[in-house]
This record gives C-alpha cells, structure tokens and sequence, in this order.
C-alpha cells in the first residue's frame, strides 16, 4: 500500500484535510509540525520531517501553502512517485510581490510571537469566505500553532528559493487564490474556479476527484 504524506499550511495542522479523501489502496499519513531550530532553513526542515516520518522513496507527498513548499524540497531529497501542491508555489519565482517587500521590510520580525496566533481576523480577506464552522476550526488551528513555528516559517518562506521543477509534480491552484495568485503559477496542472487559499475546505469534491485521477 502507497504512503501518501499530508502536510498542511502555515498556522494549520492536519485537521486542515478534514474533507480530503483518497482512493482505496492509499495509507494518509497526517504530518504535524517540528519546533525548527532558529537555523533552519525550509531545507533543513525538510530533512527533519523526512527523518521523522521515514519518508522513503516511491512515497507520495500532497502539501498546502507552506507544506507545498516543504514538499517540493523533500522531492529534492527523496525521489518520491508523486508530488502534489494546492494553493502553493514550486519555484521562488512564482512568490508573489509582498514577498520581495517583505524582505525588505520584515515588520514581521519586530511583531510578538503570541501575537501571530491571535489574527484570525485577517483569515476571510486573504485566505477567502469560509462557512461559520470552517472558520471556527482555522481560528482553533491558528490558536494551537506554535508561535515559534509561526514566526520562524515565515522568514523561511519569503527566503525560500528553488528553481528545481520536477516532471512528477502536480500544481493545483485555485483563480482566487489571494495568497498566491493563480497568475504567477506556470503551467498549472489544474486551476479551481473560484478557488481561494483555503479551497480544501470548501472545493473539497472538486480537490479529491482530481486527486483520484492523478493518483
């Protein structure tokens, strides 16, 4: 039976797949997140989770945001059978612009790590409508993240680079994503229609027929 590697998004955890569901003959593995040492880069991280999951070769690794990226940089470690990215970016050069201004501007340094689980109220104008108990459930996930983690990934992100692609990476991506426009991802293997960051929750059946057919 195939591993399949579930790796969430920043201030998420593994609830955030609550409506993902795979083909029989796939065993999910739900990855949770390490406490990264200051150091780490999302390279580095990335062989912390390979390391603690025994992520081996053959394995297939679905990632969210943030885990989109990690998955990229496990594939440049493991030769995975798949990789699959929604509302995520594969190579730097589909960041979009606030990443270039917030390198050179980090006001996100100077901003109180317990202060980073507590804006919620941010989450519906970037992340997009949520039902009333969809957004109850990313508040409680974005208030049980660990601050350090927080703060740490988000500095590796914005310094993340690669320009690796691999021809086993699937890139689904939603046209109204606002964290990471449908319009700086090249060749996408499938765009949802009025997909926003958080398509997972509320694109759900759309996400696991396309999952079906690549898998």
């Amino acid at each position: 039976m195939s591993k399949v590697y579930l790796i969430s998004g920043l201030g998420a955890d593994s609830r955030l797949f609550k409506n993902i569901v795979l083909p029989a003959g796939y065993e999910i593995v739900l990855v949770d997140w390490l406490i990264p040492n200051s150091i780490d880069t999302l390279t580095t991280y990335s062989q912390k989770i390979i390391n603690q999951y025994s992520i081996s070769e053959k394995s297939i690794v679905i990632g969210v945001s943030l885990g989109g990226m990690i998955s990229v940089e496990i594939a440049k470690q493991v030769k995975l059978d798949k990789v699959i990215l929604i509302s995520s970016i594969k190579t730097d050069s589909e960041a979009p612009w606030y990443f270039k201004y917030f390198r050179s501007l980090p006001v996100y340094k100077v901003i109180p790590s317990k202060l980073m689980t507590h804006v919620g109220f941010l989450i519906r104008p970037v992340f997009g409508n949520m039902s009333p108990d969809d957004l109850r459930l990313f508040k409680s996930m974005l208030s049980n993240s660990s601050p350090v983690f927080i703060k740490w990934a988000m500095q590796a992100a914005l310094y993340w680079k690669n320009n690796v692609e691999f021809l086993n990476l699937y890139h689904v991506i939603g046209d109204n994503d606002m964290m990471f426009p449908c319009k700086n991802i090249k060749d996408p293997t499938a765009i949802i229609k009025d997909g926003t960051h958080i398509m997972v929750f509320n694109k759900a059946d759309e996400i696991n027929k396309l999952l079906a057919d690549i898998l």
